[in-house]
């Protein structure tokens, strides 16, 4: 059977090790790579969408980066717990106008046995901003590794 490390329970050091790969597949914005981390019967409430499975989250993602342009994110470990982890995330787009946001939220997540996530339930608030109040300025993908995190960034 297939496994996605590291696997439940989680430590301070495996729980982190979640973290950034999971970031590191929403900053690719390709939704192919971000339902390979997920069960097949995924449960998802993300804001007012409640997608179930691989295909509706990947329908969902495909949506949600075709309004969202120039995407970048940063996650943070907030709490881990067992099989669950709650993240706190931020991050940057604009809209077809032009206004750009910061959207502010907070995950919390739960993993199977195999290391695959069943649930992730999403609560987020979006701020506008001006152009230039924005804080993530790296090319579109990958967060570079020396790029300051949320708490460096006191958001």
């Amino acid at each position: 059977m297939e496994t996605k490390l590291p696997l439940p329970p989680f430590t301070l050091e495996t729980a982190t090790q979640k973290v950034r790969p999971a970031e590191d597949a929403w900053n690719s914005r390709d939704p192919e790579r971000v339902v390979l981390v997920y069960t097949e019967d995924t449960r998802w409430r993300n804001r007012s969408e409640f997608p179930v499975g691989r295909d509706q989250v990947r329908e969902f993602l495909i949506r949600k980066w075709a309004k969202e342009h120039d995407y970048r994110l940063i996650k943070e470990l907030w709490a881990y717990t067992g099989n669950r982890l709650a993240v706190r995330f931020v991050y940057e787009y604009h809209d077809d106008s032009g206004q750009w946001f910061r959207a502010y939220g907070n995950e919390n997540w739960e993993f199977n046995e195999q290391g695959f996530m069943m649930h992730r339930f999403a609560s987020i608030n979006d701020l506008p901003i001006k152009e230039a109040e924005r804080k993530f300025f790296w090319p579109l993908g990958r967060r570079p590794d020396d790029h300051p995190g949320l708490s460096s960034l006191a958001l």
